[in-house]
């Protein structure tokens, strides 16, 4: 009957009734605490074995070393910029610390200028990061001014305005899932305008029929709130409606922000060419001219091309008595000699 106490508890009761010499509290208070011992016994043992399958996920992950890859922007570059758009390039570094290849699946990319959208846009499926490896991301993007300045007016020609770059990188990585890289980054990006250009004098160096060489005095106002590093210039003159001379001037000189500089470039033409264009000149009449060209500098957001034009200019002969201050319409000075102009008529 004992046996049957220990291993059963449902025979309890029938032993009590059978054997009322036994003592049922102790029987009952023996199988309690067995059944408890039991209970410890599985409790601890769950325990364990949840100890165990963490400590082999943490000696599984340490060994095979699985982890969350990392992302920053390494660059904003400004490859190509003029008066109409900017062509940038950004670049991702992109780290996979995992032992596995990762794969990309999209980017998603944003400029803005204080809370302002500039242009955004998506790259989907974006390659592949091979196992222990990094791997440089470069996104492309078109910055077209006309676009920004039709949207928010209060962006002027000429300015430098800030820009947040901010780039959500997806990708999907073992053990952890689809993951979100989030990165930013800001800086500064010019919005160009085209430096006004004037010419101020024409000085003759060498006056003939057949070859005059002349020199022109040309102001150059840059507008822009940043330097203008002057490397080169190339331009054309018109006489009315005829071409009286290409160049190409190799000068370096720094144009100051929102200041003027002046040059003086030569100029080799044929006044028999030149129809009645220069006689007009020499008679007093003045001329109608104009002058288009470009010039090459160096800006602290890279080289620039920017175009130079003057529509509408006039030219007249001045005496060498008359006042040395030029109208704004009267911009042309010759140092001609009086007998040289009445052999020419």
């Amino acid at each position: 009957m004992k046996l049957k106490i220990i291993l059963r508890s449902e025979f309890v009761t029938l032993t009590a009734d059978m054997a009322s010499h036994d003592n049922p509290d102790v029987v009952e208070r023996t199988l309690k605490d067995k059944e408890d011992h039991k209970e410890d016994e599985s409790g601890g043992f769950l325990d364990k074995v949840k100890d165990f399958i963490h400590d082999i996920g943490e000696k599984i992950e340490e060994t095979i070393g699985f982890g969350k890859p990392t992302a920053d922007v390494s660059g904003f570059h400004i490859n190509n910029i003029n008066l109409e758009r900017a062509d940038v390039l950004i670049s991702l570094l992109v780290h996979n610390p995992n032992p596995v290849p990762i794969p990309l699946f999209d980017i998603n990319y944003l400029i803005e200028s204080d809370g302002r959208d500039l242009v955004s846009g998506s790259i989907p499926d974006a390659g592949t990061i091979h196992a222990h490896g990094s791997k440089t991301i470069e996104i492309p993007v078109l910055v077209v001014y006309d676009h920004i300045r039709s949207t928010y007016h209060d962006i002027k020609p000429g300015t430098i305005i800030p820009y947040r770059v901010k780039v959500d990188l997806i990708v999907d990585v073992p053990v952890f899932g689809r993951l979100t890289l989030p990165l930013e980054k800001e800086g500064e990006i010019p919005v160009p305008y085209k430096p006004d250009i004037d010419v101020e004098k024409i000085r003759f160096v060498k006056f003939s029929f057949e070859e005059t060489v002349a020199s022109l005095k040309l102001k150059l106002e840059n507008k822009n709130d940043f330097d203008l590093g002057l490397n080169d210039l190339d331009y054309e003159v018109w006489l009315g409606e005829v071409s009286i001379g290409t160049a190409e001037l190799a000068e370096n000189s720094t144009i100051r922000k929102n200041d003027v500089t002046y040059l003086d470039i030569p100029i080799t033409f044929r006044p028999k060419d030149c129809g009645s264009a220069v006689w007009d000149m020499i008679r007093g009449r003045g001329t109608d001219y104009s002058m288009k060209g470009n010039i090459n500098v160096d800006t602290p957001f890279g080289p620039m091309k920017l175009p130079i034009s003057k529509e509408g200019g006039n030219t007249r002969i001045k005496k060498e008595d008359e006042d040395d201050d030029d109208d704004d319409d009267e911009v042309a000075f010759f140092d001609i000699d009086f007998l040289m102009m009445q052999r020419l008529k």
